[in-house]
């Protein structure tokens, strides 16, 4: 059993060392017939795309294969799922469970064909760890003190196949008002290691945006950063709002203006002229005798008694 599998095994490492061979003593080949431009990239942990443009000389009808190996004690491996242009050509492959093992160099090797001419071949040796893209952190969390004006940023490292440990990365911490996204940063902070940061608010009345991002630090893990994280909301809403606020400094100057201008004209006796004093209306009942209701009823009674002698004197007549 192990004979016929140490066989297949042979016979791919010969039909790979051969293409090898002829593409590196091709005398007849095309110049400039090589793929070009060829780049790696891991992501989401496991899934790897690689990319490539034709050869500037390369016949229309060439056709490139993929072939990679974790190292040299590993088989070989054609590109399972390749990526085509409009024309049908292979211009990249997609890989997937890919793993990384950061004390070897994977080898890559893409090989030409055409009908009417031999192609050159490209090859490459490449660190994994080096091309992977870090995801940003994971779990952010903001949660922030209202006496002290403190809030506290708590994360998760990204997830990668090759460490576990906090102190392998670094990380970049951008925060912008909530109502100004585009606007200017109005912090920033780059973190080794950890997985919290204190951020001292200067705005207690605004809301924030904050973004992350990761990068390598000190173990073998890539030192390009990756994606920023999706913004994360925190703070205090705004009591007033800015309209609101534009309309009570409007109506406040107004009414200043309104008092100094009383206080001028009263003090220039320009209010005189500008508002005369309307006369009071004369009281009708100005000059009447007393109302008080005893005098009255004691006028009346003595008017009474005179006209009863009156009466009397008519009668003996």
């Amino acid at each position: 059993m192990i004979a016929p599998l140490a066989f297949i095994f042979l016979t791919q490492w010969m039909l790979l060392i051969t293409r090898l061979c002829v593409g590196w003593h091709c005398t007849d080949c095309m110049n400039s017939s090589a793929i070009e431009n060829f780049s790696c990239v891991i992501y989401n942990v496991s899934l790897m795309n690689c990319t490539w443009q034709a050869g500037r000389n390369a016949p229309e009808d060439t056709q490139y294969f993929l072939y990679w190996q974790y190292s040299r004690y590993d088989d070989a491996m054609e590109c399972e799922l390749y990526i085509k242009d409009e024309n049908g050509r292979n211009t990249g492959c997609r890989f997937q469970n890919v793993t990384i093992q950061t004390a070897v160099d994977a080898y890559f090797l893409v090989n030409g064909s055409s009908n009417g001419s031999l192609i050159q071949f490209y090859n490459k040796y490449i660190k994994l760890y080096k091309i992977e893209k870090l995801m940003p952190p994971s779990n952010i969390t903001v949660n922030c003190d209202e006496i002290k004006n403190d809030c506290i940023i708590q994360w998760q490292r990204p997830q990668i196949s090759h460490s576990n440990k906090d102190k392998c990365f670094k990380y970049e911490i951008i925060i912008k008002y909530k109502d100004n996204p585009e606007g200017k940063i109005k912090y920033t902070s780059i973190q080794e290691g950890g997985n919290s940061h204190i951020f001292e608010r200067s705005n207690t009345r605004k809301k924030y945006l904050l973004k992350m991002r990761t990068a390598g630090g000190a173990c073998l893990v890539s030192s390009a950063w990756g994606d920023w994280s999706p913004p994360v909301e925190f703070g205090s809403e705004e009591i007033i709002s800015s309209s609101v606020r534009i309309l009570l400094v409007v109506a406040i100057a107004t009414l200043v203006v309104a008092i100094i201008a009383i206080l001028f004209y009263k003090r220039t006796g320009c209010w005189k002229a500008a508002f005369p004093e309307i006369p009071e209306p004369k009281n009708a009942f100005h000059g009447l005798p007393d109302t008080n209701a005893e005098l009255m009823e004691s006028k009346l009674q003595s008017l009474t008694s005179e006209n009863e002698e009156i009466l009397v004197v008519d009668i003996v007549k």
